[in-house]
């Protein structure tokens, strides 16, 4: 099964672009820990906010990638960034139109 984190993260006016640039950075080590997809966004209607969808193994792989010291080391570089308004949703995959059969 996929497990899909999706998110906006409010940065403070005019550090868009500075946590676009940290989140963006390649990381080979996501891939290892079973992230499949880590897609950073913008959209000029909301010029502080960022958008992130990310894909996952499972619900516990993301989890358990907040704990990596690599990981934690960019949450702390992001936080002085951020604004404190966060959104977004959370859910498993059960199928798509594009794939045969439900996901499991």
């Amino acid at each position: 099964m996929v497990f899909i984190n999706a998110g906006t993260l409010g940065t403070l006016p005019g550090k868009r672009d500075e946590l676009l640039a940290l989140l963006t950075l390649r990381s080979d080590h996501l891939a290892e820990i079973g992230c499949h997809a880590y897609e950073v966004g913008v959209n000029d209607d909301e010029p502080d906010t960022v958008f992130v969808v990310e894909l996952w193994d499972t619900a516990d792989a993301h989890r358990a990638s907040l704990t990596q010291p690599d990981v934690q080391a960019a949450i702390a570089q992001a936080r002085p960034l951020l604004s404190g308004e966060f959104g977004g949703f959370r859910f498993d995959v059960v199928g798509s139109p594009l794939r045969d059969g439900q996901q499991t």
